[in-house]
């Protein structure tokens, strides 16, 4: 029999890479990876090659595990007076307002193509080349600008992505103007470096000619990522964090990430006791788990230098204890994929809010992890090289005993465990479809300066009305906001019927293969 696979994806071009991985011979974790890597190659701004990546995998017949390729503190080797450089500081209108730092400076070690690697190397069944050979096509051919990412050049097109000569010819039509939804780009240059990673593998990102490349341009430009760096990068294999809420047994990443635990976390607390939740979606509960979880983040986790000790203590305390143990006071892109044979997929990618800067002769935007001031809050240069950043990523995968299988994550900075917590809580807890579930108005707890907090929300008046109750302000986003995230899922039933949902908030788009 034929194996059959469903993509949740960012966008058409995404989808599509998918199924031609899928029609190679490839299975969930192939269709994935490919996927993503089309998303790094035609939405420019919102996700590139150069930056970091978690893979969620859960095998048929095999356990669950997380591929770690978040970004490292960059500078291995480096003297102390070059900390501190290359970077510009830029004041965006997106979310409301937003203060990031661009420019080499603001690079951290990418490991993306590390964990891709590592992931096809343990699961894939269809060829390296094949998987990439959809984003070689697509780069060197064209491809049509999505509505994300349109929308994202818009509000930063001059700020963030304005400054590299570089960059330019990746992100503006010829006569200097933004891209806009539905232009054709293309990016030789990226489609030449993929197909270098075809044919020599992953790990020549972080050695020989590219990483040279990488290095160089970095050293020139005030950066401090070194071949050093690139080369001492490896991917991690991890154990996840298992939870069960409803009748869905559900793995997701763990520390050193911090979106993992804060997901299981909340997932924990809005099932209750007894795992079900009390059958009805509870706004003043949901607002005060997500109010109280994240303030705890805000002052441990955000200024911890021990992801990994802090992030499982924070698991044992509200295992032993509940919330009532707690102190209270960026561009992403994912995909999902499940395959008839009931494996499934998630990886969440991101670049930060991009560095604006890319590799000359490359194609590859840089990242700007380090400038993200929400997950570098001890200070932009202040970890030591090596060191793994904070992560609000959480691609997550889940079984039950019926066979079912799921993949589901987000983008959305600090949004992701809040888009999830929503989604995933009304499926497994309300019997909702995972369909309309994404669809369903969202809102998420905003930690503001000091111990101040703010209800960000959707338009939808019991939020509006919970939020009152617990005497908090709101801000509303209008209805269907891309701050809320871009939640994509695919999943397996237990007949081996495949079915994927996307985001309305986000140009997704799906594709279930045919039998």
């Amino acid at each position: 029999m034929t194996r059959r696979v469903a993509v949740a994806a960012t966008g058409p071009a995404s989808a599509d890479a998918g199924m031609s991985a899928a029609a190679a011979g490839g299975n969930a974790v192939d269709a994935a990876i490919a996927a993503i890597v089309a998303a790094m190659t035609t939405e420019p701004g919102i996700v590139s090659p150069l930056g970091g990546a978690f893979v969620t995998i859960w095998p048929a017949g095999a356990d669950p595990e997380v591929v770690d390729g978040n970004v490292e503190m960059p500078g291995r080797g480096l003297p102390r007076e070059r900390f501190g450089q290359g970077l510009r500081e830029i004041t965006t209108t997106y979310g409301g307002g937003l203060t990031l730092y661009a420019g080499h400076g603001s690079v951290a070690t990418p490991g993306a193509f590390a964990a891709l690697g590592v992931a096809h190397d343990r699961h894939g069944s269809a060829a390296w080349t094949d998987v990439l050979a959809p984003s070689v096509a697509a780069a060197r051919g064209g491809y049509a600008i999505g509505g994300a990412a349109a929308s994202y050049l818009a509000l930063t097109g001059d700020s963030v992505f304005g400054w590299d000569p570089n960059t330019g010819p990746l992100v503006r039509r010829a006569d200097g103007s933004a891209l806009q939804a539905g232009d054709i780009a293309t990016n030789p240059d990226l489609a030449l470096t993929l197909e270098q990673i075809g044919a020599q593998g992953a790990r020549s990102l972080y050695t020989g000619e590219l990483a040279a490349r990488i290095a160089a341009d970095s050293d020139a430009r005030g950066g401090l990522l070194t071949e050093a760096d690139l080369a001492a990068y490896r991917a991690v294999v991890r154990a996840p964090v298992r939870l069960s809420i409803g009748d869905w047994d559900i793995a997701t990443n763990p520390p050193p990430s911090v979106g993992g635990p804060m997901l299981a976390v909340m997932l924990r607390e809005l099932a209750g006791a007894d795992g079900r939740g009390g059958g009805e979606w509870d706004w003043v509960r949901v607002i005060d788990v997500q109010r109280r979880v994240l303030t705890y983040r805000a002052r441990v986790h955000d200024l911890s230098t021990d992801l990994e000790e802090d992030g499982y203590a924070l698991l044992e305390q509200v295992e032993r204890h509940g919330l009532a143990a707690l102190p209270t006071s960026s561009s992403t892109a994912h995909v999902s994929a499940a395959d008839s044979d009931g494996t499934v997929c998630a990886i969440t990618a991101s670049s930060g809010y991009g560095s604006g800067a890319t590799v000359p002769g490359t194609g590859m935007m840089l990242n700007n992890c380090l400038g993200e001031p929400e997950l570098n809050r001890l200070g932009l240069h202040a970890l030591t090289p090596g060191t793994r950043l904070a992560s609000n990523m959480a691609p997550s995968v889940g079984r039950r005993d019926d066979g079912s299988a799921l993949a589901v994550g987000s983008p959305g900075a600090d949004r992701i465990t809040t888009a999830l917590m929503q989604v995933v809580g009304r499926n497994a807890l309300l019997g909702m479809g995972i369909g309309d579930a994404i669809d369903a108005p969202r809102a998420h707890v905003r930690i503001l300066d000091g111990d101040s907090v703010r209800v960000d929300h959707e338009d939808d008046e019991a939020i509006v009305a919970a939020a009152a109750e617990l005497g908090l302000p709101t801000y509303s986003h209008g209805p269907l906001s891309m701050f809320f995230g871009g939640v994509g899922a695919a999943w397996v039933d237990g007949d081996g019927s495949l079915g994927a949902a996307g985001d309305p908030r986000r140009a997704a788009a799906t594709r279930v293969s045919q039998a």
